[in-house]
């Protein structure tokens, strides 16, 4: 070997350690070596070498790199693996070190869209020890997956001869080798849009309604237009909107400044307004140069779906596959032009979480393939559109990737309660909370006459709450019920709610009776006592009827506390120090009275007229007999000539102190007696 080179040999030593027991065998032989010899701005001397081994986690490996100088210019290498339970070599590589020599990358210099043309340069002429040897092209435009790879030899130059599509990228990857030596690796990608022109075709339009495909409030998305249509860098989108009062608006939405009415991500664009008034739409594409042609947004046909028969769902967590049968719906499958079937996460907004493929009538399946999360509904329908651009929605089913364990239900109670029987209400589940495509609702009842017994109600339909009447009850007994949803994964948490049978019918009218009979039996004793009560008392209140009203007017007694109350004298209202009053003796004295004539009140007299000096006895004062004398003993005593006064008051001193009104009206003392 050349004592100018100097050999640094990179020795791959690589130690793993694991725990494991056990006879296992020796190591896999790693893959033959590659060497060379970095040249980048200044060519090295050092020989890098690498090579290729199989990973085996279960045993530490030793990797060591091997050479043997055979002659100045022949380098033998190989690679050996050793373990503790034995070890294996490579296949031996023999390298000219001569021809080792490894340039790095070209780098692009100059590039034009009008033809497409790459220019580049090598380090290779750069290096006055050093010459260009041969280089390599390849290419690619941005809708194509695979390279096509041409060898030029030794140009720094390249027009691309091919057709070239307007509007697209064209790739662009280049690697060369000096005179002697490796070739480079692949430089990086240039990229060279070519010439624009108008963009052709039209839009693939459609509408997000929501989990509800029927639903009015929707958003009007399409797909962005495919490169090859573009022909160009897409400026912006027109969308020309008619609403039901035959008023049309245009409006002019650019890319760069969308204001709110333009939501985009890497496939597809939705308006950022609601259809609900809109009768129809439209929607094209501009670049620079012209726009596409009108779209027009299917509109929907009245009339219901058919129902979740008609198609079948089958996905996991990266494909989802839709099947349907067009004989359920003939002859209406003969006129119609495409199918559209589409896709709606549940609980996502409009315009995410949506996608939609337009497939030939001729087709009755279809694939979507992304990223499908776990327990999450997707709702999957199937739409027809004729000629006309109208669509009829034909059926609408939830999927899941993956099945959980459901949400407990939101609602459940006793709707309704007899002897007998016994219905029971529950609201399902919420879509977003099922977790899993619910099966049916087991639903158990318990008594203690009665046993278990456990029912299977289907969830078909999912809205709309739901019944189920129970039979056969014990009346007057409690029970117990539970409800828990069921998907594949299994049963939901339990909701528990109880409630007692009525009594039959008979029994209870036969209670309700006796309790009435019990409330009614102390009002009626009440209206006999009222009754009884007004008999007694008739003849006291018959003697009232025909007499005068009493005026107190009339009375002399009122006058007098009239007078005093009017009295302006200021020791009235002064409290007085008074000694408790003595109580007197009230003695009734039962007096023959002579008959004397009698000066009577008219009934229209309103007020007495002087009184005469008459003697006016009374022995009943409601019938105009005489009256009663009442005596005060402590006062005629007092007075000292109790006993030699008449028994009639004739005086006119005592007859001026009671007028006609007292005379008449006041009671005697035997009627206080009496009474």
């Amino acid at each position: 070997m050349d004592p100018e080179w100097l050999l640094l040999i990179l020795i791959g030593n690589m130690s793993i350690s694991f725990a494991l027991e056990g006879l296992l065998g020796p190591p896999y032989p790693p893959s033959k070596p590659e060497c060379h010899i970095p040249c980048d701005e200044i060519c090295g001397v050092d020989i890098h070498c690498n090579w290729n081994h199989r990973f085996d986690p279960r045993v530490s490996t030793n990797y060591s790199l091997h050479w043997e100088t055979a002659h100045n210019v022949e380098l033998p290498v190989w690679v050996q693996a050793e373990s503790k339970y034995g070890s294996a070599k490579s296949q031996v590589v023999v390298f000219n070190t001569g021809n080792l020599v490894k340039p790095s990358p070209p780098i692009f210099t100059r590039s034009q869209q009008d033809p497409l043309e790459i220019s580049w340069k090598s380090i290779c002429n750069l290096q006055s020890h050093l010459s260009l040897g041969s280089c390599d092209v390849r290419f690619r435009n941005e809708v194509e997956q695979f390279w096509r790879e041409e060898e030029i030899g030794g140009q720094v130059n390249y027009e691309f001869s091919g057709p070239v599509r307007p509007g697209l990228v064209y790739e662009f990857q280049v690697r060369c080798s000096c005179a002697t030596g490796l070739k480079s690796n692949w430089s990086a990608t240039h990229k060279i849009m070519s010439f624009e022109t108008a963009p052709t075709g039209q839009i693939d339009v459609w509408k997000d309604c929501g989990v509800s495909a029927t639903n009015n409030d929707c958003v009007m998305t399409w797909k962005k237009i495919p490169i090859s249509q573009a022909h160009g860098q897409i400026l912006g989108y027109e969308v020309k909107l008619s609403s039901n009062h035959n008023m049309t608006e245009l409006v002019n939405i650019s890319i760069a400044e969308p204001r709110g009415l333009l939501v985009c991500d890497e496939h597809q664009c939705y308006l950022n307004s609601s259809l609900k008034s809109v009768s129809s739409a439209s929607v094209l594409a501009y670049n620079a140069h012209g726009a596409t042609m009108h779209s027009y947004l299917a509109i929907p046909e009245p009339g219901k779906a058919r129902g979740e028969d008609f198609i079948n769902v089958t996905m996991n967590t990266e494909n989802l596959t839709i099947s349907w049968d067009p004989s359920f719906w003939l002859p209406d499958a003969k006129s119609i032009d495409e199918y559209v079937v589409q896709y709606k996460q549940a609980g996502c907004h409009l315009g995410k979480g949506f996608d939609w493929i337009r497939v030939n009538k001729s087709c009755t399946s279809v694939t979507f393939t992304g990223q499908f999360e776990k327990y999450r509904p997707y709702q999957v329908s199937l739409f027809t559109v004729r000629a006309n651009q109208q669509s009829h929605h034909i059926s609408s089913v939830i999927g899941y990737s993956s099945h959980g364990i459901p949400a407990k239900v939101p609602l459940f109670k006793v709707n309704s309660i007899a002897a007998t029987h016994a219905t029971l209400l529950w609201e399902p589940v919420p879509l977003d909370m099922q977790n899993g495509l619910i099966l049916y609702y087991k639903i158990g009842i318990h008594g203690k006459t009665h046993g278990k017994t456990v029912y299977n109600v289907s969830a078909s339909p999912q809205d709309g709450n739901k019944t189920l009447e129970l039979l056969n009850l014990s009346a007057n007994q409690e029970y117990e019920v539970w409800i828990q949803a069921v998907t594949a994964a299994g049963p939901g948490a339990n909701v528990t709610t109880s409630f007692i049978t009525t009594q039959p019918e008979h029994l209870e009218l036969k209670s309700k009776s006796h309790l009435l009979a019990f409330l009614l039996l102390p009002a009626i004793i009440c209206c006999l006592l009222i009754l009884f009560s007004f008999h007694k008392g008739a003849d006291k209140a018959c003697l009232c009827i025909n007499e005068k009203v009493p005026d107190p007017y009339n009375s002399t007694i009122f006058k007098m506390t009239k007078y005093r109350m009017n009295d302006t004298i200021p020791w009235i209202w002064i409290p007085i120090n008074e000694p408790p009053p003595t109580m007197s003796i009230l003695e009734v004295v039962e007096i023959q009275c002579p008959v004397c004539e009698q000066d009577c009140l008219s009934e229209d007299q309103t007020r007495p007229a002087a009184p005469s000096k008459r003697c006016t006895c009374r022995t009943n004062r409601y019938s105009g007999d005489e009256y009663r004398e009442m005596v005060d003993s402590e006062e005629e005593k007092s007075a000292g000539g109790g006993a030699g006064r008449d028994d009639c008051w004739s005086s006119s001193e005592e007859e001026q102190d009671m007028s006609g009104y007292e005379q008449h009206f006041m009671p005697t003392a035997v009627d206080i007696l009496n009474a």
